[in-house]
């Protein structure tokens, strides 16, 4: 089962997301950008929801020493935000997000779709159907 990480300050937003794809995928929390970077480093995720404005260390940060680390640069990271105002979603991904998805989450396809881009998972909603196999395709003439 592929896994997440889910780096958001505040416990509801991390408990919610954390139900919304606990059956998905293995999905680990962190409350800080701190924490999470510590985390990654031991146990590197598939993909990283990340939360922006944190104290101590925001999302922005966190997503900086991701991209300098050798063994994290390639992490898919999807910016997880409330700052939805006109051009953020063009700032963020030119600041090296792979995606982004706005708080609150008032469609969950939204952040499967996300996911799904970089995480592509069979089972998932919205995910491509999985191409036939041996038996579906049709004989050589």
């Amino acid at each position: 089962m592929p896994t997440l990480a889910v780096v958001d300050d505040n416990f509801d937003n991390r408990t919610l997301i954390q139900r919304m794809l606990q059956r998905l995928y293995q999905v680990t929390v962190y409350a800080s950008g701190a924490e999470a970077l510590e985390g990654l480093r031991g146990a590197l995720p598939d993909l990283v929801l990340l939360d922006i404005s944190m104290p101590d260390m925001d999302g922005t940060e966190v997503l900086r020493r991701i991209r300098a680390d050798e063994r994290l640069k390639r992490l898919p990271v999807i910016a997880l935000t409330a700052h939805a105002m006109t051009g953020d979603r063009e700032k963020y991904l030119a600041m090296g997000f792979n995606d982004y998805v706005t708080k609150p989450i008032v469609d969950r396809k939204i952040l499967y779709d996300a996911i799904t881009r970089h995480l592509p998972r069979p089972d998932a909603p919205g995910a491509p159907p999985a191409p036939p196999g041996p038996a579906a395709r049709p004989a050589a003439p």
